[in-house]
This record gives structure tokens, sequence and C-alpha cells, in this order.
């Protein structure tokens, strides 16, 4: 428990100072539950846990409905956090911003909510910041033990599937620490390509989390990322998150050419849902995948629902 405690509250120290003061009054016995911290404007304070949604009001009381005692998230507060997580330089974090996301120190990732401006039919600018979301980073070391059991000897990649929240990162970033690491198994050589940073929690050039013996290629796009560890990583092993773009199936049949094996997530609530997603298709039709793991809901993170063969 204590180091999903450091988990939130370093993740509490992206806040401005009032709303960061307030969070700090939560009972500790509700922060290591605590998934996500929600900022509206005008809106009340709110925190993910599971399926569910708490809140808070002025003196850190957990409230289960958004009452009039909840505390009220002000444009200042948004703008004052937005400051923060940019490190007081917006301008130097605009392709991030437009992405809509940024990743700070801890690993926690930042989504970001406002106005876009386009140019080209692209994104070009996001202005008139009116919601964040935090979502905290959490190692868990040991959450991957059942699936290396069942996995090992790699025999495929892996296409590890699942709702929003319902710990595939978590999961995945656990994988990669025990493959690398010959935990469970033999010592697999393993690419990480970590196009959001979500994974190894980088931060300035330093992991956050503890990717074992991994390479770890920050901030490259999968396919780019890819097609670099095939050439100059030889990895047995290449590990990236979700997956789906036409580009994503070409980078993973020259992985599979080359001879290594790709874990992967997609999102999708059931087998069913997933089935029907036209990037599974594509993804399957690269004879890349052996094995689909899907996860429980967002109440049960990390919790195995059943693995399929393909």
């Amino acid at each position: 428990m204590t180091e999903k405690m450091d988990s939130f509250q370093s993740a509490a120290e992206i806040l401005c100072d009032e709303l960061q003061e307030m969070v700090g009054k939560i009972p500790d016995s509700k922060k290591h539950l605590i998934q996500e911290i929600r900022l509206r404007s005008q809106k009340p304070l709110a925190f993910s846990y599971g399926s569910d949604t708490l809140f808070t009001d002025s003196s850190g009381k957990i409230l289960y409905s958004a009452g009039e005692r909840a505390a009220i998230v002000t444009q200042r507060h948004i703008y004052d956090t937005f400051r923060r997580v940019c490190s007081y330089s917006v301008y130097s974090h605009q392709n991030e911003i437009k992405n809509g996301y940024i990743t700070v120190q801890g690993g926690h990732r930042v989504g970001i909510c406002g106005t876009a401006s386009l140019s080209d039919g692209k994104i070009a600018t996001v202005t008139d910041i009116s919601s964040l979301n935090i979502r905290i980073a959490r190692q868990v070391l040991g959450a991957a033990e059942e699936v290396i059991q069942k996995i090992c000897p790699l025999e495929g990649g892996i296409l590890l599937a699942g709702m929003p929240s319902s710990g595939k990162t978590t999961l995945l970033r656990d994988m990669a620490y025990r493959l690398s690491m010959g935990i469970g198994c033999k010592i697999y050589k393993t690419a990480v390509i970590d196009e959001r940073g979500e994974l190894s929690g980088t931060y300035k050039g330093a992991a956050y989390c503890d990717m074992g013996l991994c390479d770890v290629l920050n901030g490259y796009p999968k396919g780019e990322g890819m097609m670099q560890a095939v050439r100059s990583l030889s990895p047995q092993v290449i590990i990236c998150d979700e997956l789906g773009t036409d580009e994503d199936c070409q980078s993973v049949t020259m992985s599979l050419n080359s001879g290594a094996y790709v874990i992967a997530t997609l999102h999708a609530a059931d087998f069913d849902s997933l089935m029907k997603r036209r990037q599974t298709a594509g993804l399957l039709a690269t004879g890349a995948f052996k094995t689909i793991i899907m996860l429980d809901s967002p109440d049960r993170p990390c919790k195995i629902r059943s693995y399929e063969r393909i």
C-alpha cells in the first residue's frame, strides 16, 4: 500500500496549491484506491475508483454524489494546474498538448480537453483548457505472474484486450519487466515502444517505473519504433500499447518476419466486441498473434477473464 500511496502523492503534487491542499486531506484509506483525478471547470472535483466516481468537500471528506457540499474546480485552478503540468512552459509542450495528453514526472499521464484550432483538417493547437484528467501511474510488481505462467515459453504474439481502466497498461508493464528479467520464464531480449511515455513513466530521460532489462524507445511512434527495434536491437519480444492503424499492421508483420513476438493492447469490452473491430481483423491477418487475453472490469483491474487461442 505504501507504493500506491507514494504514487497518489506524486500525482497530487501536479495540482495547484489550493487543490493539492484539499486533496491531501482525503483519508489514506481512499487515496491508494483512486485511479484518476478529474478537474472540470466549474464542476465538482472528481476521483475515479474502478467504475465508481467519488467527490470531496473542502475538508477532504469523501462524498458519493456531486451535491452542494462538493468542492468546485474553478477556471483558475485549471489554469494554474495546467501551467504546472507544462513546467510553466506551455509553448514547449505544444506537440503533446495537441495530441491530448502530457506525461509528467512519476509517469502520470494528464489528459487535456479544450478548444481545438485546425490546420488542413488536423489539430494545430488546443486553447481554453476546460478539463484535465490525471491518470495515476502505479507499478504493480507481480501483476503479470499468472499471465507469464500461462504464456511461457512464448509461441507467438499476444493481444491484451480490455475496457478502459481494466489494467492493460499495468499488466503490460509487469510483463515487460518479467520477460526481460527472466522471472518465471527464460530471459527474453525485450524492446518496449513507449509512444506516450506511459509504460515506463519516462520523464526527461529517466524512467520512473522499473523496466528491468528492457530497451525502451520512448516517444517513438509505434510503427517507427518497431522498425528501429528490429534494425538495431535484435529483440525477441516487442511490447507496445494500443495498436490499430494500417501502419501498425505493417510493422507487426515486419516484426514477425524478423522473428520477434509482439505483445500489445487493444480496447474492447469483451471478446465478441473485440472480434467485430476492423483493427482486430487486420492484426490477426498478419499471423503474428496466437493468443488473446481478455481482462475483467475496471472494478477488478489486472484480473484475467479469459485466454483465447487463435
